[in-house]
């Protein structure tokens, strides 16, 4: 839709709450893109969410980020979610 525009938000977390608040966000719904980035902001990893990307699908998602989270001890996590125009 032309009308819909988008936001982003930004979470400092640890290492080992990556995974946790990764998958919270992915369960509100309204999330277009999580990118994690570590305490330099540099991109570690980055990844679409499409409509109806669950279950199974999001395996090598998890997998990554936890691999991501190993070697982090502090990270943001940048989510862009999908506006409604309002």
């Amino acid at each position: 839709m032309e009308g819909r525009t988008g936001r982003t938000e930004e979470f400092r977390v640890s290492g080992e709450e990556v995974l946790a608040k990764v998958k919270e966000l992915v369960h509100e719904g309204n999330v277009r893109r999580i990118a994690i980035r570590n305490e330099e902001g540099e991109t570690v990893v980055e990844f679409p969410l499409t409509v109806g990307v669950v279950g199974a699908l999001l395996l090598p998602v998890w997998a990554a980020i936890g691999a991501a989270a190993a070697l982090l001890t502090r990270c943001t996590i940048v989510v862009e979610r999908v506006g409604d125009g309002r």
